[in-house]
């Protein structure tokens, strides 16, 4: 009899401790993000615009049927994604006009999935290099950053970061700030040829 006690005992015992707490689930996390050190050599190849590019990072002529001379990606093969740039010559001031209209008009596009679009004017006298950063806010807007560089004159280089995955910018943000880190080195050492 007192086996059979001791059974009973030990199996309520082993039930009642089955029975506690199980925790709550854990958020779905995100993989953590290594960065490379920023370090950049020269874009010089024959483009009429030289700057300064991550060592990380290729240069990737477009090759589209629907690409202009002189556009082309910086893509990032560590982040899966690319700052698309798109040259083009200034003939008029009109011409320069249809130009910004054209950046503003893609930056709206983006306005059903942003919730702030803010502008950063930025001028290196040094360079002849003026324009624009555009902070595109919103988890699910498709171009964080996107940008324009000009000269008045002669040059136009527009500028629009991409990530080839569905867009989800909260997790993406530390490699959105990495990334704006390179696209100020780029707009800071851009030279018009």
């Amino acid at each position: 009899m007192d086996s059979f006690r001791f059974f009973l005992i030990a199996a309520f015992a082993l039930l009642a401790s089955g029975c506690g707490d199980q925790g709550t689930p854990k958020p779905r996390g995100f993989p953590r993000i290594a960065l490379p050190e920023q370090e950049y050599r020269l874009f010089d190849q024959g483009y009429p615009f030289r700057m300064e590019y991550p060592v990380y990072a290729e240069f990737v002529p477009d090759e589209r049927a629907t690409a202009e001379p002189y556009w082309g990606d910086i893509w990032y093969p560590g982040f899966n994604g690319r700052i698309h740039l798109s040259y083009k010559e200034i003939n008029s001031p009109e011409q320069l006009r249809d130009y910004l209209e054209d950046t503003r008009n893609f930056v709206h596009r983006h306005i059903p999935k942003a919730t702030a679009i803010t502008e950063e004017l930025f001028r290196y006298e040094g360079n002849n290099v003026s324009g624009k950063i555009y902070h595109i806010r919103g988890r699910e807007a498709a171009s964080p950053l996107q940008f324009f560089a000009t000269d008045s004159l002669s040059h136009f280089l527009r500028g629009a970061l991409y990530f080839d995955a569905r867009p989800n910018n909260d997790s993406l943000a530390p490699v959105i700030r990495f990334i704006e880190k390179d696209i100020r080195n780029l707009l800071g050492t851009l030279e018009w040829e």
